[in-house]
């Protein structure tokens, strides 16, 4: 974990510092320090052959990143795209990737003490390996994402070359 990411308070507990977003029934945080930018849903281009969780890619501010579809990569039904759709863009190795999500709602800080595994009903949904467990938010709980994991390293790298082939055309 980036240790940028955790703050100190006086008593001296570690606090990790998450975007929160929906997807579908579920609450997720993501590293704010992974988080490069938020954006509404641009004009997606699509890439033939590419596999079915990648959307496409986006020009962002001269950049060509690649987007994908997070529920998709989790093996779940994505939802149709509204106005409380967003992509967040995040840094995974030296990439920068979009992940569509059905909704942002806040950055909250929890305390480190307060994540633990993830439980079996969970993991029976999302690959455990895609997780960094669950965190305790008041009465909510967050699915805690390592985003180091969600794209193997393969598929970050031909992601990689997506990008590099998009930006120099």
């Amino acid at each position: 974990m980036n240790e940028d990411a955790i703050e100190s308070t006086e008593s001296g507990m570690d606090l990790l510092q998450l975007v929160v977003f929906q997807l579908g029934e579920e609450e997720f945080g993501v590293d704010v320090m992974q988080v490069k930018e938020i954006i509404r849903m641009p004009s997606i281009t699509r890439i033939p052959q590419a596999p079915d969780y990648v959307k496409g890619v986006i020009n962002l501010r001269g950049k060509i990143n690649v987007v994908i579809n997070l529920a998709k990569r989790f093996g779940q039904d994505s939802k149709e795209i509204d106005e409380h759709s967003r992509i967040i863009v995040v840094e995974v190795d030296t990439n920068e990737i979009g992940m569509i999500v059905d909704s942002v709602s806040e950055v909250k800080r929890i305390p480190r003490s307060d994540v633990e595994p993830a439980p079996a009903i969970i993991t029976s949904k999302i690959s455990e390996d895609y997780l960094r467990g669950v965190g305790k938010v008041d009465d909510r709980l967050l699915i805690l994402l390592n985003l180091e994991k969600v794209l193997t390293g393969k598929e970050v790298e031909e992601i990689s070359a997506i990008e590099n082939s998009s930006n120099t055309e």
